[in-house]
């Protein structure tokens, strides 16, 4: 019974990591390269040129700053597991929307600050 535990909560765990969408601008070398069709001289690729000009804006930013990645490319990568979009963008938009003052007759969420 241990035995299938076991088994079963590393398939979960091999399953999840492989449907984990990688960020393409926030990725080191060995999460570029754990998407399929990603190897080493891409992976290298990507990263000097965000490191050099910044992070990518979109998709078509992406397969136009890397020499090799076609807009299918790119596409086929997507469906991999490769994100591309602004850097941090659900960071960005949970700072908008702290930001955004209160609407009047809209009920705002409650904030609860625990003091240790």
């Amino acid at each position: 019974m241990f035995r299938k535990i076991l088994a079963a909560a590393a398939l979960l765990a091999v399953f999840s990591h492989a449907f984990a969408a990688v960020d393409v601008n926030t990725a080191n070398e060995d999460a570029l390269r754990g998407i399929k069709g990603i190897g080493p001289a891409r992976a290298k690729a990507i990263l000097d040129e965000r490191g050099a000009h910044g992070p990518y804006k979109d998709a078509a930013d992406l397969s136009k700053r890397v020499k090799g990645l076609g807009g299918h490319t790119v596409e086929r990568l997507q469906a991999e597991g490769l994100a591309v979009g602004p850097a941090n963008a659900q960071a960005g938009q949970a700072k908008v929307a702290q930001a955004t003052p209160a609407k009047a007759g809209v009920p705002q969420p409650a904030t609860v600050a625990v003091k240790k």
